[in-house]
């Protein structure tokens, strides 16, 4: 498994035609398991929730999969890919995989290559897969783009009433978990009820797709836990297991990975016509001129990427 990972995530000419046919091979193998993508501020308590939810499953009888993105510095370009030292009993468990991978530089909390991670992992037999995300802001939300159900952690008292209903993240979550809900219990008892207002609101209630008379639509929810003492992931894997049901029963489970399928080709697409556009050979021959003529500046930045657009159709 790390080695097809490893493989994925080259960015080798050769490698990647491996890595296609390594994906096409997998295909049929998965699909079976759950996603689950885990975001939140940095400091919210993440790994320690994985670990403590990756232990309560384990104990259900699940295999369990961590991809793990970890920050890549914007200086050296390094990463510490330190999260599996942050869960030492998980990642000791034979039923368990963790996989940490830098985001070099990608935006949005995860890494390129995180969803081809994800079915090497629900192919090697995996029911469960958790992306941790690197901790994100308010506009960092590509993993909601590739997983079954978003989960998002909050700290109590980590803002007022306004900054709970600013959209971005927080529309986007299927399921907000209060962590570290021990430490105050009337902060978290208060954070609980602005933000189940605030999804309330962000949900529109005249939108029949959000209906919340309707039982057969699944609505955002807030839990309280504290990953630490261990408390609260029973309610909170209750949770879960209805959101997996109900969306499911509707077809919006179904509905919800053929986007996600039909968004990752696209990407991709916009990634590899970038790469060729570099390459061309007359982008590459005006490139260094333009360069300095912007650096200078002796041309417009806009202008620039018109004239370099114009010769890669040449």
């Amino acid at each position: 498994m790390a080695k097809a990972i490893t493989l994925l995530e080259s960015t080798r000419t050769d490698h990647r035609a491996q890595g296609d046919e390594l994906l096409t091979a997998l295909l049929p193998h998965t699909g079976k398991a759950l996603r689950l993508g885990i975001s939140g501020v940095p400091g919210v308590g993440k790994s320690t929730f994985i670990e403590t939810l990756g232990l309560f499953l384990i104990a259900q009888g699940h295999r369990v999969a961590v991809l793990a993105i970890d920050p890549s510095s914007s200086v050296s370009g390094g990463s510490i890919l330190g999260d599996k030292t942050r869960m030492e009993q998980l990642s000791v468990q034979e039923r368990a995989y963790i996989r940490p991978s830098p985001s070099s530089g990608t935006l949005g909390g995860v890494a390129e290559k995180t969803r081809e991670a994800m079915l090497v992992c629900e192919a090697a037999g995996y029911d469960i897969v958790i992306i941790e995300t690197v901790g994100v802001g308010q506009s960092e939300t590509a993993v909601a783009n590739m997983t079954d159900m978003f989960v998002l952690l909050q700290l109590p008292n980590a803002g007022d009433d306004l900054q709970a209903i600013k959209k971005g993240v927080m529309e986007l979550a299927d399921l907000v978990v209060i962590n570290k809900a021990d430490i105050d219990k009337n902060a978290a008892t208060r954070a609980e009820a602005q933000i189940t207002s605030s999804l309330r609101l962000l949900g529109q209630h005249g939108n029949p797709d959000h209906a919340h008379h309707n039982e057969a639509l699944w609505h955002p929810k807030v839990v309280q836990i504290s990953a630490l003492l261990g408390q609260g992931v029973d309610g909170f894997w209750a949770a879960v297991a209805e959101f997996q049901r109900l969306q499911t029963a509707n077809g919006r489970l179904a509905t919800r990975r053929e986007k996600q399928a039909l968004s990752w080709m696209w990407e991709r697409i916009d990634a590899g016509l970038k790469q060729a556009f570099r390459q061309h050979p007359q982008v590459q021959g005006l490139l260094p001129s333009t360069l300095a003529d912007v650096a200078a500046g002796r041309l417009a930045p806009s202008t620039a990427a018109r004239n370099l657009l114009l010769a890669n159709t040449r």
